[in-house]
């Protein structure tokens, strides 16, 4: 499953190996590799974990200790202790994905929302349609302190301020141009734009 360790580290202790490996020691790692990999292997397959997926969460584990083992704090754990928390970690992560239930599509939820049927978007269109010739029908000073109100979100003080008007001058025109949507709209239709 690995190379042949390199000869200054058969004697290290995992410590000093997991230390090194912090250190990016490319030899301890293989060290550390060729001790630990089929231990963790048999570690995951314990738990009813299939060859290739043991396999693969046996890398995973060995990229992890190389890339957290600057991290690894001998007096806090023992090297064993930390990888075999790794691995623990790791197979539960398989073990969850393994038990996790696979979509049914034809679950109700998984169905788009039925569309909207013909008459309501008819009506829905002959709405916007209204209120654009409602809004291309008022004076263009209303428009305009209408559109900066609605579409830009701008308060009354606001759209003053950009227009160079007075506050009184920006709610005339306001409240005009309504009059004038719910005279071309009809009521109903006015009403909701009130909301």
């Amino acid at each position: 499953m690995c190379a042949e360790p390199p000869p200054g580290y058969s004697t290290a202790s995992d410590a000093d190996l997991v230390l090194a490996v912090g250190r990016r020691d490319r030899e301890a790692f293989v060290e550390l590799f060729g001790r630990y990999a089929g231990r963790i292997n048999a570690f995951v397959m314990r738990a009813g974990i299939g060859a290739a997926d043991a396999d693969e969460a046996t890398q995973d584990v060995m990229v992890a200790v190389w890339r957290h083992a600057g991290r690894f704090d001998a007096e806090r754990a023992a090297a064993s202790t930390w990888i075999y928390a790794i691995a623990r970690n790791r197979r539960i992560d398989v073990i969850r994905r393994s038990r996790r239930p696979v979509p049914d599509p034809e679950d109700p939820l998984f169905r788009p929302d039925p569309s909207p049927d013909g008459l309501r978007e008819m009506a829905v269109a002959e709405r916007q349609a209204l209120l654009r010739e409602g809004l291309a029908s008022l004076a263009p000073e209303q428009r305009r302190v209408l559109e900066a109100a609605f579409y830009d979100g701008l308060s009354h003080g606001e759209i003053a301020a950009r227009e160079g008007l007075p506050l009184g001058t920006v709610k005339s025109r306001i409240r005009l141009a309504f009059r004038h949507l719910r005279a071309a709209l009809g009521d109903e239709l006015a009403a909701e734009l009130d909301d």
